[in-house]
C-alpha cells in the first residue's frame, strides 16, 4: 500500500489512523446530579462488576455514591451479585 519515490520518501495511498481520545468528564458533575437512583444500572458490565473511573470517567465523589447505590440494588435483589452466565 505504499509507495516509495527516488528521495526515499513514503507515501501512503490511505491516511493513518490516528487515534484522538476524548477527555473523560463525571456525567454527574456536568448534569449536576445530586443523587444517584438504585435502580439506574448503567455502571455496571455484564458480568454484575461496577466499573471502575478510569473506564467511565466518574469523579471519586461520585464514583464512591455509585458504588453505594449498586450494593443497594444487590441487597435489594433488583440487581444480581453474579451473572448469569458465571452461575
Amino acid at each position: 500500500m505504499a509507495q516509495v519515490n527516488n528521495n526515499n520518501d513514503i507515501k501512503y495511498l490511505t491516511p493513518i489512523a490516528v487515534d484522538t481520545k476524548r477527555k473523560k468528564y463525571c456525567r454527574f458533575k456536568k448534569n449536576r446530579i445530586k443523587y444517584i437512583d438504585y435502580k439506574d444500572l448503567k455502571f455496571v458490565n455484564e458480568q454484575g462488576k461496577i466499573l471502575p473511573r478510569r473506564i467511565t470517567g466518574t469523579s471519586t465523589k461520585y464514583q464512591r455514591k455509585v458504588a453505594q447505590a449498586v450494593k443497594r440494588a444487590r441487597h435489594l435483589a433488583l440487581m444480581p451479585f453474579v451473572a448469569d452466565c458465571l452461575k
